[in-house]
């Protein structure tokens, strides 16, 4: 009995030795790119290229600013003010009080614009991103010129995809033991940072667990905030959904037609049919765009603001 103590002891010891040592080599090899603001609730990263007219690119669930690749900021930064946030708990932004659901998130993601005095700018959201980026618009009609929104989740989903159902954990003591025991270990011993569902059917690019951020994905904090954004999505996309047919701005939107993570049909074309003048593009390749083909993503951005 006390021999399976001590090596339960020992397991559960180098378990964290692991994800200790993985969590500072991630943040070594993909350190903060950016400047810091703190707005009510939060302290955001950002990075802030170019001048011209502003875009504000908007990451999705357990992602961070790095997922918009170097060369589709700069080629949209040869002409306009284009700002990458990191948002709350995800890369190196911070909540500084209780965690914000997505609501909650666009309101600091509006403060920081007002902050900027970059209203009124053309929001790119991706992924979860495109939900955020939709909840801010709705709130927020004035510091909005557009939307441009790449593989947006814009509907309820009723069946979580199974590489998600890790995040639904929902005691806060499990999700930290899973964060710190589970996570990193088991996605260090996978590879999972060269093999991720996201990219599929597109190879994941060498590049991205660097200068992609991959790397950032397995910190403890990176899933606590997945999961907590996982959850709430759900009870705040109602809502959301609810203000679709009083859009008033532009609204695009792209998506690969073999994204694996959400339904082009559903979450784009659907979606597009129910805003007025909001139209859905289809281009090959996975969910991915932003990262794996970002000239065709920034070219995309830029015909959708001309």
């Amino acid at each position: 009995m006390e021999l399976a103590v001590i090596l339960i002891g020992a397991a559960i010891a180098c378990l964290l030795v692991i994800t200790l040592l993985a969590t500072r080599r991630a943040e070594r090899i993909a350190p903060p790119l950016g400047k810091f603001c703190t707005v009510p609730g939060a302290r955001l990263h950002y990075t802030d290229q170019g001048t011209g007219s502003a875009i504000v690119l908007i990451h999705g669930l357990a992602g961070n600013l790095r997922n918009f690749s170097p060369a589709l900021v700069g080629h949209l930064a040869r002409s306009h003010r284009v700002i990458a946030i990191d948002r709350p708990g995800a890369g190196y932004s911070t909540a500084t009080g209780p965690f914000p659901d997505l609501l909650g998130q666009a309101a600091m993601i509006a403060a920081l614009i007002e902050r900027l005095e970059l209203g009124p700018a053309t929001l790119v959201g991706h992924s979860m991103g495109g939900a955020l980026a939709l909840a801010l618009v709705e709130a927020r009609p004035d510091l909005v010129a557009s939307l441009a929104l790449i593989a947006p989740l814009t509907q309820q989903i009723t069946d979580v995809p199974p590489q998600f159902r890790t995040l639904m954990v929902q005691s806060p003591w499990l999700r930290r033991v899973f964060a710190w025991l589970v996570i990193c270990p088991a996605g260090l011993l996978a590879g999972r940072a060269k093999r991720l569902p996201a990219f599929t059917p597109d190879p994941v690019p060498a590049s991205f667990e660097s200068e992609g951020g991959g790397a950032l994905l397995f910190r403890p904090r990176a899933f606590d905030a997945a999961s907590r954004d996982a959850q709430s999505v759900r009870d705040v996309l109602p809502a959301i959904i609810a203000g679709y047919p009083a859009l008033m701005r532009p609204v695009a939107v792209l998506f690969g037609k073999g994204d694996q993570l959400l339904d082009p049909a559903l979450h784009g074309e659907a979606f597009a049919g129910e805003v007025a003048g909001a139209r859905c593009t289809l281009v090959e390749g996975g969910h991915m765009l932003p990262y794996v083909h970002p000239l065709l993503a920034a070219r995309w951005i830029e015909a959708v603001i001309a």
